[in-house]
Parts: C-alpha cells; structure tokens; sequence
C-alpha cells in the first residue's frame, strides 16, 4: 500500500483530521503563504471546473448571462443598506493606501504614508452593493428586465479559524444578482435557482439536499427570504450548501433603482441574488468518501477511467499498449475521460493506491494474462469490487458502469441519511439525538427567543424550514407553545 494511504486517519478515529489529512493527500489543496487563504492545486481545480461548468450551462438554460463587477468596493457602498452592512462589517478586508515606497532604512518597501486614499476601498465580501450601484445605470424602463445575470468571481470574508474549502478567507464562488419588475417574478426566480442547486447537487454531486427557508436569524443580511439546501456529512453534521436570496426592494431602494412600468410610473426593482462556492468541494469529500480516500461521482471526476498495464518486459507492454489505444479510443469516442498511465516510473501497487486514493470512479487493468484471453480486470470504486471482463464491448460496460456508481452513491448517501434522521417531542429526546448527530424533525414556535436559547443550550441550529415533507402543526418542544410544523436541526459547518 502506498505510503500515503498509511498516513491517512480513520473516519472513526477523529473525523475532522481525515478530511483534513484528505484533501492534502488527494492533492486537492493546500494552505498558502497568506493565513486563510489555500492553493487549489490542478487535481482540486479540476473537480471545480467540472461543476463550475455544469453549473454555468444550467444557468444559461434558464436565461441568465455571465458579466464581471470589480473587485473593490467603495466602503461608502456598505454603508447604504444597514442591515447588510452590519452582516459583514466584521469580515471586510480594507484597502487604504494605492502605493508603496522603498524603505529609507533600506530594509525592502513600506506603505507610502502620502498614497493613502480618499475613501477606503473593500475587498468584496460579496457583491450586491456595487452591482445595485451598476444596475442604476442600466435600468429605466419595465423594458430592461428582469436582468438576469450571473458572476463568477473570488471573494473575501476574514476568517479566524479557517478549513480548506470549508471555510477560507477568500474563496471562490459564483453568485447571480437578478432584477424584476414584481415582487411575484423576483420570489419565483429565488425558488426557481433554489431547485436548480437542489438538482445539481443530487444529479451530478450525488449529494441528498433538503430544500427549505432559513429563520429570520439564519437570514442572509439585507434579505427578507433566504432559501437553501442543506446536506448531511457522514459526521452526522449539517452542511449548508446554497442560498438563493429574495432581496424585496431593499437594495433598489439604498441605490435607487427605479424603473418606468407599464402604466408609467416609477417603481422600485425587486431583487433576488444566489451562490453557490468551493465549499461544495467540501461537500463533495465528506459525503461519499472512505477511509481510502476520495470517492467521486463519475459526472465531476476529471478522470473517470483509468488503465494500468502489468507487463514482464518491453515487448509486452508495446502490445499491451496497442491492445489498450483501441479501447482508450472507444471509450473517449463515448464521451468517457479516461487516462491509461503506462509510465514507468512507479510500480502498479502504487499507481492502484494513488487512483484510490484520488477518487477515480473505474480501473481497468491488463495484464499479460488478460492480453491472452483479451479480457480486463475492472474495479469500481466506490465498493472496490472486482471482476474480470472480456474487452469486447467493454467500452459500453464501462459506461453502463459508471451510470451505476452514479447511482449508487448517490442512494448509499441518501439511506445514510435517513438512518440519522429522527424526529423529536420532547427537549431531553432532542437534546440526545443531537448528541448522536444527525437531523432532528422537531417543532418550534417561531420565536428567535426560542431559537437562540436551543442553539446556546445545544449547538443545534435550526438548518431549514422544509419546503416539502410533513406539515402537521403541533406544539414546541421547549415551550409548549403551537407550531405550525417540524423544522430540521443540527449541528453544523
């Protein structure tokens, strides 16, 4: 076994220093010079790419186009909606000063005290207020909306304690700013992106996600309704993986974005923005993954197929090679990425830990054996069984296979939530099952009051009011006062 599955701690053992220990191994990222910020290496990159481009096509599928807003934002900006200036006043990295100077001491560059600047500059946390200020400019008449766009873009939140892809200080994302003429258009555009994450995340992440609105105190800072999914990691804990925002009239109104409608009136936008970030990556890890390392859906993997030759000397391997390029062919002609690593430079025990180890959906292998029988060793990996397979047809085996796997991890994740769902009536069966983890179905009055008293008592946070699924009233655990149905708590990332 490779040295680096040696090295790789047992989900049972501690948890949080697998998936550490995994995305360092996985070669998927790793820490920077700059405190809370990582480096996405290639491997990590490529999995981001792979959803960042399923995700683009799903947003152009449903009308909206891709645009790049600046990375600065004046500080005055942050100050015209309070209630979201609030919300990420304490993140905000600020740019005072636009030049530097050689230290008079000779000891390299210093800020130069005559640059400073007139207004400070923020680097963005996320990007409303200066789109707000740019949408003004580009909205008159009912006859420019809705505008429907999308950026894909990094953003910056400090951070104190920082996980890679779970929580950096800058990190990577897309989010949609869209503007409507109504409030009914602007709420059906926020639900209708809602269900686009919930789709991507279950068809191509493979990742069950509760759909549901978030508590006025979990509520997204400046929006009147904040939608979400939500996804349970093997940990028995709560992974928010998407929000999509109804923004009402708050941000055309700091702005002043108003729009001549069609009885000839001036009225205020209605908003909506969305996201999504690296830290589906996270997602991705914690859900499927084993204590062997990666396992991937085959939709995200950069590699969905690898081949690995055994062979005895030269001449084998040159007609390995030849017998295999007929089959790397066929299965690229079927839309399959596939690599056949015949390098020489590490031994075949090492190259079947390392894909392992990388998450590499199939392996095919041949040996100077299966060149006789023309016959192939397959190993899917998200079960680790093996079979021998003749290599005619295989190609369509392999892709049969992969739409299997697909599905597979997809039900494995999706039963091993239901085992560590649970329903609770009172707060001491509460208080016992969010020990356990996992999500708890419980009633709450409504009151933040309540909410903040369960979340100091606990640590549970109420993840989502479910938009589907039983809608019973009943009576808060904790209170005793009437509810209008179960929300979903747990503990959470």
């Amino acid at each position: 076994m490779a040295k680096e599955l040696k090295d790789l701690t047992k989900r049972s053992e501690n948890y949080s220093q697998w998936y550490n220990d995994l995305v360092i191994k996985a070669d998927l990222a790793e820490q920077s010079a700059v405190r809370g910020c990582m480096v996405i290496k290639p491997y990590g990159y490529a999995i981001w790419e792979k959803m960042q481009r399923q995700l683009d096509d799903m947003f152009k599928e449903t009308g909206h186009v891709n645009a790049y807003f600046p990375l600065l934002i004046p500080k005055s900006f942050l100050s015209r909606e309070a209630e979201h200036v609030e919300g990420f006043a304490k993140e905000c990295a600020v740019v005072t000063h636009h030049r530097l100077k050689n230290d008079p001491d000779g000891k390299g560059v210093v800020v130069d005290p005559e640059a400073k600047l007139e207004e400070e500059l923020i680097i963005r946390p996320t990007s409303e207020t200066i789109i707000w200020n740019t949408y003004k400019n580009w909205i008159n008449s009912y006859r420019d909306l809705p505008l429907l766009i999308n950026q894909w873009a990094n953003v910056m939140r400090w951070e104190m304690r920082t996980r890679l892809f779970l929580r950096t200080a800058e990190f990577l994302w897309q989010e949609g700013h869209t503007a409507h003429a109504t409030k009914e258009e602007a709420e059906e555009e926020a639900i209708r992106m809602l269900h686009v994450y919930g789709e991507f995340a279950e068809k191509y992440m493979a990742v069950p996600v509760i759909k549901g609105v978030k508590t006025a105190n979990e509520r997204f800072a400046g929006a009147l309704e904040t939608y979400t999914i939500e996804a349970m990691m093997q940990d028995g804990k709560a992974l928010q993986s998407g929000t999509s925002h109804f923004l009402g009239q708050n941000f055309a109104k700091a702005f002043d974005v108003q729009f001549v409608n069609k009885e000839n009136k001036l009225e205020y936008v209605w908003a909506t923005s969305w996201g999504v970030s690296t830290r589906l990556m996270g997602a991705l890890i914690m859900t499927h993954s084993d204590d062997n390392g990666l396992v991937l859906p085959p939709s995200l993997a950069p590699i969905q197929v690898v081949i690995v030759p055994i062979y005895k000397n030269a001449e084998q391997l040159q007609q390995i090679d030849e017998k295999v390029q007929g089959i790397v062919n066929a299965l690229k002609d079927l839309g399959i990425s596939v690599k056949y690593d015949n390098a020489d430079n590490k031994r075949p025990g090492f190259k079947f830990a390392d894909y392992e180890l990388k998450g590499v959906p199939v392996r095919l292998v041949m040996g100077g054996r299966d060149l006789e029988n023309n016959t192939m060793e397959v190993m899917r990996r998200d079960t680790l069984e093996k079979e021998t397979i003749s290599c005619d047809g295989i190609e369509i085996y392999v892709k049969n296979l992969l739409k299997e796997i697909q599905a597979n991890i997809f039900q494995k994740a999706l039963d091993y939530r239901a085992s560590r769902t649970f329903t609770a009536d009172t707060y001491e069966e509460f208080k016992q099952r969010i020990e356990e983890g996992g999500f708890v179905l419980a009633h709450w009055d409504g009151t933040p009051e309540t909410e903040e008293r369960i979340k100091e008592e606990t640590k549970a946070t109420i993840r989502c009011i479910p938009l589907e699924g039983d809608k019973t009233p009943g009576v808060d655990m904790l209170t005793g006062k009437p509810s209008a149905q179960r929300v979903v708590f747990a503990r959470s990332y």
